[in-house]
């Protein structure tokens, strides 16, 4: 069934153009006091907007529903990650979703390396679908995005309503640069994946990701692609 559109889009508009003049803080303040036990944030412990978003969610509201997308591809880093900044952010209710496939399941049924034959598949087998379990019962979903990440995150809007999950949408970073991303980090002393520190600059599955190429080019190398369909319609 489909999810109504919880804020009309007069209303989403007029966000928007509030909330391009306002800090992070204050979209995340708004968010939280909008949406309580049905806001969630998606966390990959991989990039440098999560964790700040991470930080700023948790000074507020520390039993927020956190999800993280455990493809079985992880980096060991990314789980280390995990371990070190859930105590360290004061998380209490952090939770994991996986693919209803175990990676010998999928194997079997679509055949080895999914990912080097058709990764739009297997995102959504191990990353839209889970994503799709993580918010049913939610109206709200924070997440990460910056418009300078890709030239397809350009126009991202703060708030908007995703059709593909049902909830309301807020990327409260989207105006925000790298450089104001990692001063937050920096000043707030935020964990973060070592990773980012030996030239990987986007960090998703380890069999999707190379190192030392700018943005989120580094993903799916050889495929006219650089969304896993999460953050797409």
């Amino acid at each position: 069934m489909t999810a109504v559109q919880t804020l009309s889009d007069a209303e989403i508009a007029a966000l928007n153009e509030q909330f391009e003049r306002e800090e992070p803080e204050q979209i995340v303040r708004w968010a939280v006091e909008t949406f309580g036990d049905g806001l969630s944030v998606g966390a990959s412990f991989g990039g440098a907007s999560g964790m700040a978003i991470l930080h700023m969610v948790a000074k507020l509201k520390p039993d927020v529903h956190v999800f993280v997308l455990d493809t079985d591809y992880l980096f060991e880093e990314t789980y280390e990650t995990i371990r070190r900044a859930v105590p360290a952010l004061g998380l209490t209710n952090v939770q994991v979703y996986r693919s209803k496939l175990s990676h010998e399941e999928q194997a079997r049924q679509y055949g080895a390396a999914l990912w080097m034959r058709d990764p739009d598949l297997c995102c959504e087998l191990r990353k839209v679908e889970p994503n799709r379990r993580a918010l049913e019962g939610r109206s709200a979903w924070i997440s990460g995005l910056r418009r300078d990440q890709s030239e397809g995150r350009a126009s991202t809007p703060i708030v908007s309503w995703a059709a593909k999950f049902g909830v309301v949408k807020i990327n409260p970073l989207a105006n925000w640069t790298e450089k104001q991303t990692w001063a937050y980090i920096a000043a707030h002393d935020i964990p973060y994946n070592p990773l980012l520190d030996r030239g990987y600059t986007s960090i998703g599955c380890y069999n999707c990701t190379v190192p030392g190429v700018q943005g989120r080019a580094g993903r799916w190398q050889g495929f006219e692609k650089d969304e896993c369909g999460l953050h797409t319609p």
